[in-house]
């Protein structure tokens, strides 16, 4: 699959991870198979494993995205939106191992705090977009919020767990709206993993439907979403993304140059020694 993306090596391929949903992927796929007995690293190694993989299949430039916090600034605005409760402890324990993991392997990583993960995809897709020499931006994760990035072909949205790839039109098969337009639509429908409800009546076709007929929800004449007008806004806000982010000021940033001294010592702790050999491996290609 990633070498599907890879079709043109005079330009920069950008590869950005959602390493949250990434550790979430990891934690409960190996639950399923260890009978409860979790690797106190296992999650983490399964990320590492698969930010390596992408390497060693032509990935170049990548940065991931954390969640260092669950809570963000849509919390002051929706007292209901989603917070850390009830994520499993020996999961939570993994959120700053990673973190750490990644920038010894040498991955560019950016935790966020006051933003979310997602904030930081968005911003860094639109600093990379921006560089000319950028020929394509690939943003790793199945969240919906992230088609609203999605720009024609060259921004697109990926899921590496069933392999597809969204681009514009892609998008628009799916929600029914252009990417531009998401946001308006996870208002009127509701985002359950985010803790929004919608607007009360409002399917995905109805709301898809709105959109096309008048735009975004500022646009809506007075007679639609009469007394809901103001809270489908608020939810609007919550599911824009912040483009804002200064992760980064050149591109040539994200560029993997192999494993920092640090790493060794990292996997020797974690007693995965073939982390350590595949990152050396990946490394020493670059040198030919």
């Amino acid at each position: 699959m990633l070498k599907e993306v890879i079709n043109d090596t005079s330009l920069m391929i950008i590869h950005l991870i959602d390493g949250t949903y990434e550790l979430f992927r990891h934690f409960y796929g190996q639950r399923s198979y260890n009978k409860g007995k979790d690797k106190p690293s296992g999650a983490v190694i399964g990320v590492l494993h698969g930010v390596l993989e992408m390497i060693e299949q032509g990935a170049t430039h990548l940065g991931v995205a954390t969640d260092h916090v669950i809570e963000s600034f849509r919390n002051e605005l929706w007292p209901d939106y989603k917070t850390g409760a009830g994520i499993d402890w020996a999961l939570r324990k993994q959120f700053q191992p990673l973190e750490e993991a990644l920038m010894s392997m040498g991955i560019v990583v950016w935790p966020m705090i006051e933003l979310e993960a997602d904030d930081a995809l968005a911003s860094a897709a639109r600093l990379a977009a921006a560089d000319p020499r950028v020929l394509k931006v690939c943003i790793w994760t199945p969240d919906k919020d992230l088609a609203q990035c999605v720009r024609d072909d060259r921004v697109v949205q990926i899921d590496r767990r069933t392999g597809v790839i969204r681009d514009a039109n892609t998008v628009r098969k799916k929600f029914g709206v252009s990417p531009d337009l998401i946001p308006d639509f996870l208002a009127l429908v509701g985002d359950s993993a985010d803790g929004y409800p919608g607007i009360s009546g409002v399917g995905e076709v109805g709301a898809a439907q709105m959109l096309n007929q008048y735009g975004p929800i500022e646009n809506f004449p007075p007679k639609v979403l009469v007394g809901q007008r103001e809270r489908a806004l608020l939810f609007k806000r919550l599911a824009s993304l912040r483009t804002d982010a200064p992760l980064f000021n050149n591109v040539n940033q994200l560029q993997w140059l192999g494993p920092t001294s640090t790493f060794a010592e990292l996997t020797t702790k974690m007693n995965e020694p073939r982390l350590l050999d595949r990152a050396n491996e990946a490394a020493a290609k670059l040198m030919q």
